[in-house]
């Protein structure tokens, strides 16, 4: 099978620049991020690869080379591309650039990636943030990290219509891998985090894929606006979720209909999870941290309503392994993955075990990697 590189040299001769970028899975915080909250995600050891030539005019030649499909546009006329769904990650960071005023040429480009789609994963992130090095490397276009993120979000919120917060972006261009990134996604305030080695976050996809826009995940966010409505006419100072503490919550619990109060209820304590597990993280409480998990996942499942009886499924099926210390979706929700808190000696066995309890309570085999 041809390499990545190779495939651009036939496909459209010269010596391609090559560029990457992880996936990552979050280890709580979930949810939060589009209400200015608090995240700690870590990148993964799977990756979204780009090639690119430039071009002296203003057409752009895509080829997705898992797909075996081409795509061609011109900047001059970029629009949604309803028959190559790939190629859109592409044209909306590009005409994000444009709108920026960014000045860019046309280019060719190839596309290849090992992190799983619809898995959660960020496969779309990592995308995004490929081909935003490339094009700010190939047309010297001086931008800084920070900005790159905020260029993938942009692309995601306005030319895709997911309303997602800046997380995925932000992790997938300045995470390192085998630390995790803290992330204050109002004041893009960030800081790596080491992970304790005796332990390994050990992801679990349940084959169960989901797509953001089409999916509750917007009616989320919404809900989320509505209750920062009703909280802020007594409380002008709340301006997102994350200015609500659990008082604050407690107070206007009964002027919130039932479901937009369990909506804020997750997200209220979740950012006091995060926040927690960030100081149990640095005094090595590795078991407080699992249960933080586990409580997340209690709270993504019964107030968020974003779990899937396959995600319940996993985790329930840890709760009596000793080994485990905590366990709970990450991602979006409505399917994707499992991440695990497992020690480090433990990881095969866990994965056999957990496999076969999985098989035969849904009948789907599922897929294991590690952060």
């Amino acid at each position: 099978m041809l390499t990545l590189v190779e495939r651009h040299i036939k496909s459209y001769g010269g010596e391609p620049r090559v560029f990457k970028a992880p996936g990552r899975v979050n280890l709580i915080g979930e949810h939060t991020d589009y209400n200015d909250g608090y995240v700690l995600p870590t990148p993964i050891d799977r990756y979204l690869w780009v090639t690119i030539s430039p071009r002296e005019d203003d057409t752009v030649r895509l080829q997705a080379m898992d797909y075996n499909e081409w795509a061609e546009h011109r900047l001059s006329s970029i629009s949604y591309d309803k028959e190559h769904l790939w190629a859109n990650y592409v044209l909306g960071v590009a005409h994000s650039l444009m709108g920026l005023g960014y000045i860019l040429n046309g280019f060719d480009m190839s596309i290849h990636g090992d992190v799983p789609l619809g898995a959660g994963l960020s496969s779309s992130a990592a995308l995004e943030t490929a081909v935003v090095r490339a094009l700010n490397d190939t047309f010297d276009l001086g931008i800084d990290p920070v900005e790159m993120a905020y260029i993938g979000k942009q692309c995601e919120n306005e030319f895709l219509g997911v309303q997602s917060g800046i997380m995925d972006q932000f992790v997938s261009g300045m995470g390192e891998y085998g630390k995790a990134l803290f992330v204050d996604c109002r004041t893009n305030a960030h800081s790596l985090h080491d992970l304790d080695p005796d332990y390994a976050f050990v992801i679990l996809n349940t084959m169960v894929s989901r797509e953001l826009s089409g999916s509750d995940y917007n009616v989320r966010k919404s809900q989320c606006d509505e209750a920062v409505r009703i909280i802020s006419e007594e409380n002008p100072e709340v301006k997102a979720l994350r200015d609500v503490d659990e008082a604050m919550l407690l107070a206007s619990w009964s002027k919130l209909p039932d479901v937009i109060a369990r909506r804020a209820r997750h997200v209220v304590t979740e950012n006091s999870r995060v926040l927690e597990a960030l100081k149990l993280l640095s005094e090595g409480d590795m078991t407080g941290f699992g249960g933080l998990m586990y409580d997340s996942h209690d709270s993504l499942r019964h107030d968020y309503e974003v779990s899937c009886t396959e995600l319940d499924a996993l985790v329930d099926s840890t709760l009596y392994l000793k080994e485990v210390l905590g366990s709970r979706m990450t991602g979006a929700g409505f399917g994707g993955c499992t991440v695990n808190l497992v020690e480090k000696g433990y990881v095969d066995k866990f994965i056999e075990t957990v496999s076969k309890r999985y098989y035969t309570s849904t009948e789907k085999r599922l897929e294991a990697y590690l952060a």
